[in-house]
């Protein structure tokens, strides 16, 4: 089986993985899989808090795979080895809590899912660089550059999308679902980035997290996570 959940941001948000709100859990093996889309924020201190969680996360029955956010430690992050892992390049932060690096394709349980990270923090003029903001937060053009040609090499055909934000087209979505309570409509290179994915490829289902909110847009294609942990079809 596989589920897919929004932002865990370190200690804050990772409960809603315990047997409470997880029960499916107690079913599930090595094999089984619950992806994160983005914000994950337990390679953050490198100190006891971290340890710990990711110590419990690699005590979970399942195997954990992450996307990056903007919310996470570049600068620790870049100190994991890369390796090939089902199709793709990983960084395995512990054996079972394993970080999906950009622009690569993954084979699932025979479904393919593209993972490009990143997003550009709206709170960051409130945050200090190296310390709790990073510029890696947005891709590279190396790293979009790579993107592109690992879907080109895939034909543009993939079975599930997992990025932090999303296109440009939802962007606007989102501005009329949040108007009321100031959400300004706003695009970076990044969305900009995904809306040209966004014509191109084929695909399922699109999740992203970002938003602190669970939604299923209108198109039933893009679905934000937040607090939901989505079971993927068998």
């Amino acid at each position: 089986m596989i589920f897919v959940t929004g932002d865990t941001h370190g200690e804050h948000d990772i409960h809603k993985l315990n047997t409470i709100g997880f029960p499916e859990q107690k079913g599930l093996t090595r094999d089984d899989y619950v992806i994160i889309c983005g914000d994950f924020g337990v390679v953050w201190n490198d100190d006891a808090c971290d340890r710990y969680w990711l110590e419990w996360l690699e005590n979970k029955p399942w195997t954990t795979l992450w996307i990056d956010g903007n919310h996470e430690n570049f600068d620790l992050l870049r100190k994991y080895p890369k390796e090939q892992w089902n199709s793709g390049v990983v960084q395995k932060i512990t054996p079972h809590v394993i970080h999906l690096c950009r622009g690569e394709i993954f084979n699932l349980q025979g479904k393919t899912f593209f993972a490009m990270g990143g997003a550009e923090s709206t709170d960051k003029v409130f945050r200090k660089e190296g310390l709790s903001w990073w510029k890696e937060e947005m891709p590279s053009d190396e790293e979009m550059a790579h993107a592109i040609q690992t879907l080109e090499q895939a034909n543009w055909n993939v079975d599930y999308v997992l990025t932090h934000t999303i296109c440009n087209d939802v962007l606007k979505q989102l501005f009329f679902l949040y108007a009321e309570f100031g959400w300004q409509y706003k695009t970076n290179q990044l969305s900009d980035f995904f809306q040209k994915i966004e014509q191109k490829l084929s695909y399922q289902q699109w999740f992203c997290g970002h938003y602190h909110d669970d939604i299923v847009m209108s198109d039933n294609k893009h679905t934000m996570v937040y607090h939901n942990i989505i079971r993927l079809p068998e």
